[in-house]
């Protein structure tokens, strides 16, 4: 390594290029910032030795250390770096640096997700093929995926990524370092539909009442999912989605929908605890939390003044693309033999 760049210095003294000592010292290209660091700390020193670096060096990134780690991490995931660290007699620095570095690995929270039994996986991977099916032919070309939520006057926050900047945490204001919480707070169950072409309005569940099949198709059904096929699709014919929620499931539920929705996905086609699976989980919702709820409110009017604002805020071209997402995840369903794919 000495000899190559006391050769680098050598040529570029009479004025020879990178590109000329590259080809005269038959260097490979991959190693033409080589050649640019010896002539700048040549530049910089007058000599071409390295400069002192900070700390010691490295000292476990051998591939014996590596080779265990990686084992480890083969056989049990679910370690604790810390723990490896004792464990080897090293540095829990110098383990991460092999995790992140050498290995290309980087830990990831575990998440808590509904138990899914053999005989659930059965129906997500079958009801997924069927629906992949009836979208490869058009059939769910004009769907609308619907859902409820319930929204709390608190403040949403995201313990990944929620942080404070300051020079210490004492010098925090105490409403950006604190996030209150109540034991009971106000609530609001809300409704709402998407499509790739347009979305219903929000329809808010009055305080007290329980979400029946008598409720639902009174206050969701008839008011607006009947009239969709006008208010939105400009009278061509839609397909209505909904869960497994006992009121969507409900034989008078099913009867509305024979007698007044031509085409909807009945309640033995839609995949079970499947989430993951609509749009309005694995997109629309979080996203119009992350900005209805960015502060806390003090009452629920106001709460729906926000849901509302937000609402008809979020541009069609977001939820068209968490709509054109089904399929690949219908895909990814059959593809994980109906495991959960988040």
């Amino acid at each position: 390594m000495e000899s190559e760049r006391s050769a680098i210095i050598e040529l570029h003294m009479p004025g020879k290029s990178p590109s000329e000592i590259l080809k005269l010292l038959n260097i490979a290209k991959g190693r033409r910032a080589f050649i640019y660091r010896t002539i700048n700390r040549y530049k910089e020193t007058g000599d071409t030795v390295d400069k002192p670096r900070s700390g010691r060096p490295c000292s476990v990134t051998t591939s014996a250390p590596k080779k265990v780690v990686r084992e480890r991490i083969r056989r049990n995931p679910h370690r604790s770096m810390r723990k490896m660290a004792l464990e080897l007699n090293i540095s829990r620095r110098a383990i991460q640096k092999v995790v992140k570095r050498d290995l290309g690995m980087r830990s990831f929270k575990r998440k808590k997700v509904q138990f899914l039994s053999g005989s659930v996986k059965e129906k997500r991977v079958s009801r997924s093929k069927s629906l992949l099916a009836l979208h490869a032919i058009g059939v769910l070309e004009n769907t609308i995926f619907s859902d409820e939520k319930i929204f709390t006057i608190e403040e949403a926050t995201n313990s990944q990524n929620d942080r404070v900047i300051s020079t210490s945490v004492s010098a925090i204001p105490d409403k950006f370092r604190y996030i209150s919480r109540m034991k009971k707070p106000l609530s609001v169950m809300v409704w709402a539909g998407v499509s790739a072409v347009g979305r219903t309005p929000l329809i808010f569940i009055p305080p007290g009442v329980k979400i029946n099949a008598k409720t639902y198709q009174e206050l969701v059904l008839e008011p607006v999912v009947k009239g969709l096929s006008q208010t939105m699709f400009s009278g061509q014919q839609f397909v209505f989605q909904q869960d497994g929620a006992p009121a969507h499931t409900a034989n008078t539920t099913q009867d509305w929908l024979k007698h007044n929705i031509p085409n909807f996905i009945h309640k033995d086609e839609w995949p079970p605890y499947s989430p993951d699976l609509n749009p309005m989980d694995y997109s629309v919702w979080s996203i119009l939390e992350n900005k209805a709820c960015s502060v806390s409110h003090n009452t629920v009017s106001s709460l729906k003044i926000s849901l509302c604002r937000e609402w008809e805020k979020i541009p069609q071209e977001t939820l068209r693309a968490a709509v054109e997402g089904f399929p690949n995840r219908l895909r990814a369903v059959i593809s994980k033999k109906g495991g959960y794919i988040e």
